[in-house]
């Protein structure tokens, strides 16, 4: 077993701390990874602070992780020692169901195994990115592109895919007008991508206070969903509309902005349920869908993507002693738009 520094959550209510957590031997085809950044997500903190179920503590969070191969197992063809690389939300799943063989690991029918908090193969219990080194095995390995930095790509392994996914999987692209409810880590993510896709793209958000910066990623409309006329404005507008915001959000209200056999995409996932009025879906054939992250090949897609038309994460680099101070900043928005851990101050 290999021990490693890392910052990890002593139980839901506490702040995470400096402490050490251990990492399997590096087997046949596993691949040894020396975290250069780790992506603070809004997932991090509902996992760790117990909104989404009970969970084993220490536990040390993390699923957007890039760094460097430091050593490879003896039947590893993928990557090899000095390659960058990443790894998201997932580390292992059955591989022999249905949707394992067509590459949508992440909707495994046995259960995919996250980066931390899940039970791994060996029974214990996967540990994050908040720490220096990480072993994963090669397949759930991604290749970072030499035009992308390793700081700017490591939000992409979750915010990139999870915005990417469903914008690829619905046709985003010219012609097609897409709408970003909120602007925040995963919502700046869904307006470069989809300016790129070549989409018309719109931000809807509380207020104009980031139209600026909405503009400038990539948008072309940005409306204040506090504002009254929004929504008659908008109705029947929009082909695709993707929202992005962890929390209660007036699902029917939105449904009205699409067109004709539009379909409105949650990635966002608040710890209560979401009602919907089912007229609002009958009366223009509309679809309320969800979507969650990625397979490895699509991920490998998306970063592929991104280095073609320059996408990165914007992005705060913090030293490890500042994570706590970054999940109060995290849940008061006020980022611009993405943490992301230096590595380096962990040890």
């Amino acid at each position: 077993m290999l021990t490693v520094n890392a910052y990890a959550a002593p139980s839901a209510t506490e702040d995470l701390v400096p402490t050490t957590i251990e990492r399997r031997d590096v087997g046949p085809h596993d691949v040894l990874i020396e975290i250069k950044f780790a992506g603070i997500c809004h997932s991090d903190i509902h996992t760790v602070r117990g909104d989404w179920g009970p969970q084993s503590y220490p536990l040390a969070p993390g699923h957007e992780i890039a760094g460097i191969v430091t050593e490879v197992g003896s039947a590893v063809t993928k990557h090899a020692v000095g390659d960058r690389v990443g790894v998201g939300c997932m580390v292992n799943s059955c591989g022999e169901c249905a949707n394992c063989q067509a590459g949508e690991e992440q909707y495994c029918l046995k259960g995919n195994t996250g980066t931390y908090g899940a039970v791994d193969r060996d029974g214990t219990i996967t540990q994050g990115g908040y720490s220096t080194h990480v072993v994963v095995t090669e397949d759930f390995v991604l290749s970072i592109p030499d035009g992308l930095e390793l700081d700017v790509a490591a939000p992409l392994l979750c915010a990139g895919i999870t915005t990417y996914s469903p914008l690829h999987h619905w046709n985003a692209g010219p012609g097609k007008k897409v709408a970003v409810v909120g602007l925040g880590g995963l919502g700046h993510m869904a307006v470069k991508i989809a300016h790129a896709m070549g989409a018309e793209v719109t931000v809807l958000s509380q207020s104009l206070k980031k139209q600026e910066d909405g503009l400038r990623l990539g948008a072309d409309h940005y409306y204040a969903t506090s504002e009254e006329n929004t929504f008659s404005e908008l109705a029947g507008s929009f082909d695709l509309i993707v929202n992005t915001v962890s929390a209660s959000i007036d699902i029917s209200s939105y449904l009205q902005l699409l067109k004709l056999d539009g379909a409105m995409v949650n990635v966002g996932a608040p710890a209560e349920p979401l009602p919907v009025n089912a007229f609002a879906l009958i009366a223009g054939r509309r679809s309320f869908a969800g979507s969650m992250i990625g397979g490895i090949r699509e991920t490998q897609e998306m970063l592929d993507f991104c280095a073609e038309h320059g996408i990165g994460a914007e992005i705060e680099v913090i030293p490890a002693e500042k994570i706590n101070e970054a999940y109060e900043r995290v849940l008061a928005s006020d980022v611009r738009y993405r943490f992301v851990i230096d590595a380096a101050t962990l040890s």
